[in-house]
């Protein structure tokens, strides 16, 4: 049977999530979602919508794009409801990169997005930040077709400026610069601004989700955001249903209720500066984060691997990569103060086992 699968697919390795634990008093710091549930307007919506459930979905998501556009001064037509900002990623992939055409991201970033270019057949090229997560001061974009960027940085919460989204836009003139900002409520910044004006980068889209802030991880909406003549191609791509009904009545409660979401951001913000504080003490070197996860370095690719494994045991379940740069950090979703003070201290507890921990400055 595997010679019915391209051959494409059959070589390129799976994109692998975060563990979900079977135990469920198990404090997960693994996935980036919110530590709490959505606003209590969701499930009044839920249950609405579950009332009509034989019908298809509004295909467009019309009511869903315009909150969207008057939450964000655009215009509907510059919205795409999606199912998760995955989906938004795929469209752009299909609509612009074909096959070994390039397809550019920043290393290291969000791991997904060489997934979806060997699914695609593109020529996938890395372009590493430098030393302290900024974007380098040379950048050939001119062969790229699509070009990525998360915006808080995943893994290490690096939050760049419009200057920098101008510039990649610039250099990247024959294709498309995707700005992913699934974490851009925690940092307080957008870039969406850039496409409101006359003088927004014809190339610019912007991809945004419901799975972090909104605490919707469970329900998988995303939207997208470019200007109106390039969405009606991206449009093309998408499925007509694509956003069920349960899921746009929730995300819709979700976007008009700004103050709990700023409520529960601010939360996570005031926490997040906490463990940091909290680690910075303890002589750990964390990376400067807007996001809501934090990036600790310690001493060695083994001790990662150690403390890692130590946490799982302790069933606190964090993030660890082995790859280039990364084999000697954990990334920690930023939870409770419950949930941070339980990872704390059984990360203490590992500490007083090994005795090696040091700050290790970036380098």
């Amino acid at each position: 049977m595997a010679d019915c699968v391209r051959e494409t697919v059959r070589q390129m390795t799976a994109y692998v999530p975060g563990e979900t634990p079977a135990n469920a008093g198990a404090v997960k710091l693994n996935q980036n979602e919110s530590p709490y549930p959505p606003s209590p307007r969701v499930a009044q919506a839920v249950r609405e919508a579950a009332g009509n459930l034989s019908r298809y979905p509004d295909s467009p998501a019309s009511s869903l794009r315009a909150a969207a556009a008057r939450l964000y001064g655009l215009a509907p037509d510059q919205v795409m409801a999606t199912n998760g900002s995955d989906e938004f990623l795929r469209i752009l992939y299909q609509a612009s990169a074909g096959e070994n055409e390039e397809v550019a991201a920043f290393y290291p970033s969000y791991t997904y997005y060489r997934t979806l270019a060997a699914i695609q057949g593109a020529k996938y090229r890395l372009i590493d930040f430098t030393d302290d997560y900024n974007l380098p001061a040379s950048l050939d974009l001119s062969r790229t077709r699509l070009a990525l960027l998360p915006n808080p940085n995943a893994p290490s919460g690096t939050l760049f400026g419009a200057g920098d989204i101008v510039r990649l836009c610039r250099e990247a003139k024959n294709g498309l610069v995707c700005v992913d900002e699934a974490y851009a409520d925690y940092a307080g910044a957008s870039v969406l601004g850039l496409l409101a004006g006359p003088d927004a980068p014809p190339n610019l889209v912007v991809t945004r989700t419901f799975s972090k802030s909104y605490g919707l991880a469970g329900l998988r909406v995303g939207l997208g955001f470019a200007s109106a003549g390039l969405m009606a191609q991206l449009d093309k791509v998408r499925d007509y249903y694509n956003v069920d009904r349960l899921a746009q009545a929730a995300a819709l409660a979700a976007l008009e209720d700004q103050e709990y979401m700023a409520g529960t951001t601010a939360r996570v913000v005031a926490t997040r500066d906490r463990a940091v504080a909290e680690l910075t003490g303890r002589g750990v070197f964390v990376w400067p984060t807007r996001a809501n996860f934090i990036l600790v370095r310690l001493a060695n690719a083994a001790e990662a691997k150690g403390a890692y494994e130590w946490l799982r045991r302790k069933e606190v379940f964090v993030r660890y990569f082995n790859a280039p740069r990364l084999a000697d950090h954990l990334r920690i979703t930023v939870g409770t103060d419950r949930e941070m003070g339980r990872f704390l201290d059984e990360f203490d507890a590992w500490r007083g086992r090994t005795r090696t921990i040091q700050s290790v400055p970036p380098g």
